[in-house]
């Protein structure tokens, strides 16, 4: 009886190493990234397989997988690698590799997205949601898909119907006030899908005597899609826009967007060159919560607020992107953020605590693969409901177009309020209903809110 030998090779290995500087022969097969992965129920291969197909040489295994692409970014496996490895890293690698050496992608709508997004960056330097989605559709068949929620979007003015190019500025000059003030990095979300973030906090920093100035001419920061598709470009996004703020004056700037605040935390955390070593460590990159509590902090929220949100119980949800990995983000509490927690308390709203604030919603998944956002999003909801939540408050546009536009599309028997958590500040330092711009939200959380007697 023969037996067929292993063939064992490193050129794979050896690519991943040159290029990430990730030694995978590292990995003992602990399987914590593939335990603690939130969509590995959806892979063919999981992570820990992957990582050990690297090791044997089995190229067809790494480069054919769907797992690469499927991988949401969540950073949960390269937070939780005891060898250090940056196995977000390596999926993201292998599907770069695999496209670069002509392997059909075994998920196209992944690729489909990738690309759109990208050219939309490339033609307005910003995200133009209406461009990206029709390319999206049109490459992918699924022209009437989620039209509901589409349209819903669109009379609510989330959807910008035309592009806006912002004016290259290469020679910016020092903004008057900006030593007294932080820099407000809206994003391309802030500016379209997620507009009641953006007054919110806009509304709230005033009434706090925070100034946020924003510097004209910012750019996308290439998403999550750029950090996978084109590393490069999602180190020089995120520095131009650093550059930006530091010849603009500011020392500091801050991104509602926990995107947004990720990629920036990583251009930052990269191997600097003569630019980023220049820029990069003289501005601080702060998330929304960070800059509240820093600059006004909880004592100070607590004494604005004129109608306590009494009897209004909530979870906060961070996402992924706010805490991981904690060498990138700072986080001291990568899986048990109370940053949210201690703000919304200091609102007199009752927070519960949970074992699902750094769940993954899904991501970019909502218009890739549909369902894994549907699945973790109704555990999510499900869960918060379970806790004795009325309502989720976050942090992330992304995470409540997640929760909050597609919630009709889950089994849910009762429907749960998803507000910006800068929204609840609004309303509990009793700021013009305009300030919390309630009727942005899909999922109408006014009703709880007149019922609680926290809004007229």
């Amino acid at each position: 009886m023969t037996s067929t030998p292993v063939s064992i090779g490193s050129g794979l290995a050896r690519r991943v190493a040159a290029e990430l500087g990730q030694n995978v022969w590292l990995c003992y097969q602990c399987v914590r990234c593939t335990s603690g992965c939130p969509i590995s129920r959806f892979f063919d291969w999981q992570p820990s397989q992957i990582m050990r197909a690297l090791q044997l040489g089995q190229e067809d295994v790494a480069l054919h997988a769907q797992t690469p692409w499927l991988c949401a970014s969540c950073q949960a496996c390269t937070t939780h690698c005891p060898q250090g490895l940056d196995v977000a890293g390596i999926m993201d690698f292998l599907t770069r590799e695999a496209m670069g050496r002509g392997v059909k992608p075994p998920v196209p709508e992944a690729d489909a997205f990738n690309s759109a997004f990208l050219r939309e960056v490339r033609l307005w330097r910003r995200a133009y949601d209406l461009g990206m989605l029709a390319e999206l559709k049109l490459r992918t068949g699924h022209l009437t898909e989620d039209l509901d929620i589409g349209l819903k979007m669109f009379r609510k003015g989330k959807f910008a119907f035309l592009p806006r190019r912002p004016r290259r500025r290469r020679r910016a000059r020092p903004v008057q006030g900006a030593t007294d003030a932080v820099a407000y990095y809206p994003g391309c979300s802030l500016t379209s899908t997620a507009k009641e973030y953006d007054e919110s906090t806009r509304a709230v920093c005033d009434a706090l005597g925070i100034t946020l100035l924003e510097p004209k001419g910012w750019v996308c920061c290439g998403g999550s899609v750029a950090h996978r598709a084109d590393p490069q470009r999602a180190f020089d996004l995120p520095m131009e826009n650093l550059s930006l703020v530091a010849r603009s004056g500011f020392s500091e700037v801050t991104m509602p967007c926990a995107g947004c605040f990720s990629r920036h935390k990583f251009a930052q955390a990269a191997e600097p060159g003569e630019e980023a070593a220049a820029v990069g460590p003289a501005v601080r990159v702060s998330s929304l919560l960070e800059t509240i509590l820093q600059h006004a902090g909880t004592q100070e929220v607590a004494a604005r607020v004129k109608r306590p949100l009494k009897g209004l119980r909530v979870v906060c949800y961070y996402g992924c992107m706010l805490t991981r990995p904690p060498d990138v983000t700072g986080a001291g509490r990568p899986e048990d953020p109370t940053e949210m927690d201690r703000l919304v308390a200091a609102l007199g709203a009752q927070v519960i605590d949970w074992s699902y604030k750094t769940a993954c919603c899904g991501a970019v998944h909502s218009l890739v693969r549909k369902e894994i956002v549907l699945t973790l999003g109704k555990e999510l909801i499900d869960q918060a409901r379970a806790a004795g939540a009325d309502a989720i408050a976050v942090a992330c546009p992304l995470c409540h177009a997640n929760l909050d536009a597609r919630q009709t599309q889950m089994e849910i028997d009762q429907p749960m309020p998803v507000l910006y958590f800068t929204q609840l500040m609004a309303i509990a330092m009793g700021l013009p209903p305009k300030a919390a711009a309630l009727n942005g939200n899909l999922m109408d959380a006014r009703p709880i809110l007149k019922e609680k007697a926290l809004i007229d």
